[in-house]
C-alpha cells in the first residue's frame, strides 16, 4: 500500500513541474503585451490585434517548451500559424516571434532555466516557432496522451485589463490528468480587489488542487466550502453572447438564490469556485450549433473537480474530452459543490424545460 501511494505521488511530477513553468513564462508575456500594445496604442473600435499577438506569441512559447520536454506529445491547441507565413503577415510575425523569445530567454527567477532548455542561448527562429504554434493542430481523440493550450482565454476580459487566464492541461485517454490556469489579473483575495493581483492554480488527478501566487509563493490547498443557501450564488460570464444570462436568473429564482452572481470573464471562473467565491459556474447554451471547445474547460474543470466540486453538462452526464477539438453537442456546462450539484441539475433542466415550452407556444 506504501508502494502504491508513493507511485501515485510521483505520477506525472515532470508533466506538472513543465505546466506550471510554460503557464508562468505565458503570463509573463501576456501581461508584456497588454502594456505595451494596449495601454501604449491608439486602438480602433473593435481592433483585436494585441490579442492576436499575444494569443500566438503565447502558444508559441508553451509549444515550444512542451516539444523539447515531451516531443512525442501531440497539442490541441486554438491557434494555427497559417496568416502569419504569408507576406501580408510579416509585421505581425516579427512582433510574435520577437515577443515568443524574450519570453523564452528571460531569467523570470522562477527556478526553470536549467530544468527546461530555456534562458540565454535559447532563441528560437521564426520557422521554429511557426512550427510550434502550428503543432496545435492535432485533432485530439480518445486515447493516448496529449496537451490542450488557450493561449489567452477571455479576449474581451484581457482588452478591458480585467480577467482572463493562460490555460494548459494534460490528458491520457481523453481524461484530464494536470490542469494549470494562470489568471494575472485576479486578485489574491476577491474580498479585496484592490489587494495584490495575479494567480495560478494547479491540479493533478488524485492529488488535490492548490493556489499559489504567480511568483509561486504562499502554495494553499483548494477546498470548496459546503453548500449554504444563504451565500450560494452563480459565476458566469460577462457576455451575455458566451453563456445565457436569462437562464441563469430563471435557476436563480427557481433556487431561491438572493446574493447577484458575479461576472468575469475566462476560466478564472473555475479558479474562483475552486477557492469558494461563488458557489456555482453554469455556461448554458446561447443558441444552435455552437460547440464548446475542449481548451476552454479542460484545465478549470479538473481544478474544480479536486477542489471537492463536480463538473457536468445539463444532463449530469460528465465532459467528454475525447470527441475531438469540441465536446460535441452543447448542453451546457455546470459547475458546483458536490451538495448542491442535485438541486442545481433540477433547477436546471426545469428552467431550460420551461423555456423550450414557451418557444412552442409563441
Amino acid at each position: 500500500m506504501l508502494y502504491r501511494s508513493t507511485v501515485m505521488s510521483l505520477a506525472f511530477t515532470a508533466e506538472k513541474q513543465l505546466a506550471i513553468s510554460a503557464v508562468r513564462r505565458a503570463c509573463s508575456l501576456t501581461s508584456s503585451v497588454f502594456n505595451k500594445l494596449v495601454k501604449n496604442e491608439t486602438l480602433t473600435k473593435g481592433d483585436k490585434s494585441p490579442v492576436t499577438v499575444g494569443d500566438y506569441s503565447a502558444q508559441a512559447v508553451i509549444s515550444s517548451m512542451l516539444q523539447r520536454a515531451f516531443p512525442q506529445d501531440p497539442i490541441v491547441g486554438e491557434e494555427d500559424a497559417a496568416e502569419l507565413r504569408v507576406d501580408s503577415g510579416a509585421t505581425l510575425r516579427d512582433r510574435i516571434v520577437s515577443l515568443a523569445n524574450e519570453a523564452l530567454v528571460g531569467e523570470l527567477g522562477l527556478g526553470d532555466l536549467a530544468e527546461w532548455g530555456i534562458g540565454p542561448g535559447s532563441e528560437q527562429t521564426p520557422e521554429q516557432l511557426l512550427d510550434a504554434i502550428d503543432r496545435g493542430n492535432y485533432k485530439g481523440g480518445r486515447t493516448g496522451r496529449m496537451w490542450t493550450i488557450d493561449p489567452i482565454d477571455g479576449t474581451k476580459g484581457f482588452l478591458r485589463g480585467e480577467q482572463y487566464a493562460v490555460c494548459l492541461a494534460f490528458l491520457v485517454d481523453a481524461q484530464v490528468q494536470i490542469g494549470v490556469l494562470g489568471c494575472p489579473n485576479l486578485p489574491v483575495d476577491l474580498t479585496n480587489p484592490d489587494g495584490e493581483k495575479g494567480c495560478l492554480f494547479i491540479a493533478v488527478r488524485g492529488q488535490g488542487a492548490q493556489q499559489m501566487k504567480l511568483s509561486g509563493a504562499d502554495p494553499a490547498p483548494l477546498s470548496i466550502p459546503p453548500y449554504s443557501p444563504s451565500t450560494f450564488n452563480f459565476l458566469e460570464s460577462v457576455e451575455a453572447a458566451h453563456s445565457s444570462h436569462s437562464t441563469s436568473e430563471k435557476i436563480s429564482q427557481l433556487m431561491e438564490i438572493t446574493r447577484p452572481p458575479i461576472r468575469m470573464d475566462s476560466q478564472a471562473k473555475y479558479a474562483c469556485l475552486a477557492r469558494g467565491d461563488g458557489g456555482a459556474y453554469m455556461r448554458m447554451p446561447t443558441g444552435v450549433g455552437y460547440k464548446e471547445k475542449i481548451w476552454d474547460h479542460a484545465a478549470g474543470s479538473l481544478i474544480v473537480e479536486e477542489s471537492g466540486g463536480i463538473v457536468t453538462d445539463s444532463r449530469g452526464e460528465g465532459l467528454d474530452f475525447g470527441l475531438g477539438r469540441t465536446l460535441g453537442e452543447n448542453y451546457g456546462v455546470i459547475a458546483c459543490v458536490k451538495d448542491a450539484h442535485a438541486k442545481l441539475l433540477r433547477a436546471v433542466q426545469q428552467a431550460t424545460t420551461d423555456g423550450a415550452s414557451a418557444q412552442s407556444k409563441a
